[in-house]
């Protein structure tokens, strides 16, 4: 059984949310994205074991119940930060509250601690009744951060203006080459903490030269260079791996710091064209399973 403390000496910053309550979330969390249903639960287990404490799913990946698994199997139960999201065919106020109580079965645990809109789907506009019924399970103990995903500053307004409640986080892409710096902007003049997903980009992003050469000067691998850039920086991130040494540099990626000049030189390598996932505003894909495997996601 793993014991509630961290173990191999490592273990994750801590950021404190600015919600209501004060949350604290882990900064380092453990994805799970495109790990198969089958292979969730040792997954998970061996995060568990290594000394995550933050595990981040989604009912679209359809395999919330191998997270669930792992941590009645661990002891873990209410014992981490769970992270799961809606998906997009089950928005609105109503077909939201069933979704949530389907992923609360499957996860095994009684409230979920931040429960997100995984994307704003603005042509089928049910995202703003959707974050009202995420506040009201919030206030009824059930979730307790209601938070939103893929979100742009201008969806984000359009919840503000609706409910009068800015979300406390907001989980979207970000990685060197493309960081985004007017939606952090945003995101931080406003208080919410910005959740790093596919944090590592892609080659490119591990292979260009100022991470190359922050990489050599601290004795580090080049993914924890880019893990410590965003976590530096105050970002949320959640890698994903199913290789154990590897789960293991990326929790350990908090034990140096970048120095500002390497920091700004990793900001620099933004470019609007490296994005690698879809567009908020145009995406629409369901995210039911026949949709998920038809794309690979699977």
């Amino acid at each position: 059984m793993v014991d509630d403390i961290e173990r191999d000496g490592i273990r994750s910053p801590e950021l404190t949310l600015h919600d209501a309550a004060h949350t604290v979330i882990p900064q380092i969390g453990f994805g799970t994205f495109q790990i198969p249903a089958q292979d969730t639960q040792r997954a998970v287990e061996e995060a568990l074991e290594i000394g995550y404490r933050h595990i981040d799913t989604a009912a679209a990946y359809y395999n919330e119940e191998g997270v669930g698994a792992a941590l009645k199997a661990t002891g873990m139960a209410g014992k981490m930060f769970v992270t799961t999201k809606l998906r997009n065919c089950d928005q609105g106020y109503d077909a939201s509250r069933f979704a949530f109580e389907e992923s609360l079965r499957k996860l095994g645990v009684d409230a979920i601690d931040m429960y997100l809109i995984h994307w704003p789907m603005p042509r089928i506009d049910k995202y703003r009744e959707t974050w009202r019924s995420l506040l009201r399970l919030r206030d009824e103990g059930l979730v307790r951060v209601p938070a939103v995903s893929n979100f742009l500053p201008e969806h984000i307004e359009a919840l503000i203006e609706d409910s009068g409640e800015t979300p406390a986080v907001n989980q979207i892409e970000v990685h060197p080459r493309f960081s985004r710096p007017d939606t952090l902007r945003y995101c931080a003049e406003h208080g919410i903490a910005v959740e790093a997903y596919s944090p590592l980009g892609h080659g490119s992003d591990m292979n260009a030269q100022p991470v190359l050469d922050a990489a050599e000067a601290h004795g580090v691998t080049p993914a924890q260079v880019v893990l410590r850039w965003h976590t530096q920086e105050g970002r949320i991130v959640i890698p994903k791996s199913k290789h154990v040494e590897r789960m293991r540099q990326n929790l350990a990626s908090a034990g140096f710091d970048l120095t500002e000049a390497e920091l700004t030189a990793i900001d620099a390598l933004h470019s609007d064209e490296g994005r690698i996932s879809a567009d908020p505003v145009t995406y629409v894909q369901s995210q039911s399973w026949a949709d998920q495997k038809a794309r690979g996601n699977v």
